[in-house]
């Protein structure tokens, strides 16, 4: 008789953005005369920036002849990206990163949810609420936690992000062995200083913890004094894994290409408190279940770092960072609490009158025909918050302010 994960069967209803979807299609099959402006899911809609396009053609032509043509490449990704990352992302920013502590990927999703294979089930593991769902379910999913109970999971530190805390974590009263943090924060769109980033690094320090660290909206941050980097903090390297993505800084979204880096540092401990490098846990781990980005795709995220890839990715960024002041301004006008918007492609909103999240979900959809993503989907926390995205074209995102501004 084969048998489950049981696990699988803690998780509760389906998972976030699949329900909006269902429910939008739902509307659209109802309503199909109605336009429907879609700002929930975290979706580009720019295309690829024309050197990437052009990169990324040069390597399918690669790929046609016999003399150039790439079969199995390596797992960890091709020096040449690895080695662009390093330079261009951090050493040119002052950090020391060595190519050889970065993993290419298909997607910052996998990875958050993949890194937990190379850590025990006894680990306790700490997360923001509201946050990322993807950091919790597949928590739950590795077989970390207990059961749902009363909106949160047995097992799991949930650390509040509140109004009153600048929707920043209060470091945890119990000591977590793994540490989830998003910054700037999805779906609040708030940022970390260097200081709250060094307590965090310290408390790690610490207590032999590990901090994963997802920065892959790190290209949107706009004021000069907030880190892009845990890796910024000194002692970082010791405690904290990055994720990063070109998913919404390129446009990779539909393309597939993110990264990883594990610092050399960087320990784990067995169960007699003997140290093991995690960077050669996930090599191992992404050796045997991991065959590597296609080799297209990786030529085509190197052109980001090009001379004209820096440039037109930068117009990408500035593009999604204005509709972003668009949103906030016009939600602003319409007598919404508005956060977010100017360090992140998001806009967090405070539901009026006390309207849960999904009520607000409905409302929007239905009066406005727009889509957005319900703050209680994030976590309890997020309960009368709303998260809209700035990844809609220009002339929808201004069409969409006015339909919201028109609800009664």
């Amino acid at each position: 008789m084969a048998k489950i994960n049981e696990n699988y069967l803690k998780l509760q209803a389906g998972y976030l953005f699949p329900e909006i979807g269902r429910r939008v299609t739902e509307f659209v099959n109802e309503h199909p005369d109605k336009k429907v402006i879609k700002m929930g899911i975290g979706d580009v809609t720019q295309p690829l920036p024309p050197s990437i396009v052009k990169a990324f053609h040069e390597g399918v032509e690669e790929m046609a002849k016999a003399e150039t043509f790439k079969g199995y490449g390596p797992e960890q990704g091709y020096a040449f990206l690895r080695e662009a990352i390093a330079k261009n992302a951090y050493q040119d920013n002052g950090i020391d990163i060595p190519a050889g502590d970065i993993f290419i990927s298909d997607g910052s999703k996998c990875d958050t949810g993949n890194i937990q294979e190379i850590f025990g089930n006894s680990n306790k593991i700490a997360i923001c609420d509201p946050v990322y769902p993807v950091y919790a379910d597949t928590t739950v999913m590795s077989g970390k936690t207990g059961e749902f109970d009363a909106g949160y999971y047995n097992g799991i530190i949930y650390m509040p992000c509140t109004k009153e805390n600048g929707f920043t974590p209060d470091l945890p009263v119990e000591t977590p062995d793994l540490i989830f943090l998003c910054f700037p924060n999805n779906p609040t769109g708030t940022v970390a200083t260097k200081d709250e980033l060094k307590k965090w690094v310290d408390f790690a320090t610490k207590n032999k913890s590990i901090i994963l660290y997802d920065a892959a909206y790190e290209a949107f941050i706009t004021e000069e004094d907030i880190p892009h980097s845990i890796y910024e903090i000194e002692g970082a390297k010791k405690v904290a894994i990055e994720f990063r993505s070109f998913s919404k800084t390129a446009g990779f979204t539909g393309t597939r290409c993110a990264y990883t880096v594990v610092p050399e540092e960087l320990m784990a401990y067995d169960g007699e408190g003997r140290a093991h490098s995690v960077k050669r846990l996930w090599n191992r781990r992404q050796s045997t279940k991991f065959n590597g980005v296609s080799y297209p795709v990786q030529k085509a995220a190197a052109a980001v770092y090009s001379e004209e890839g820096k440039k037109e990715v930068a117009e990408i960024v500035a593009y999604y960072l204005e509709n972003a002041r668009i949103m906030k301004a016009s939600l602003a006008d319409a007598g919404y609490e508005v956060f977010g918007g100017i360090n992140a492609p998001y806009i967090w909103v405070k539901t009026k009158n006390h309207m849960s999240s999904w009520d607000f979900f409905d409302k929007v959809l239905n009066e406005a025909n727009v889509v957005g993503t319900p703050g209680s989907g994030f976590g309890p926390a997020g309960e009368g918050y709303f998260r809209f995205s700035a990844f809609a074209d220009r002339d929808s995102t201004i069409e969409a302010m006015e339909r919201i501004k028109n609800l009664k």
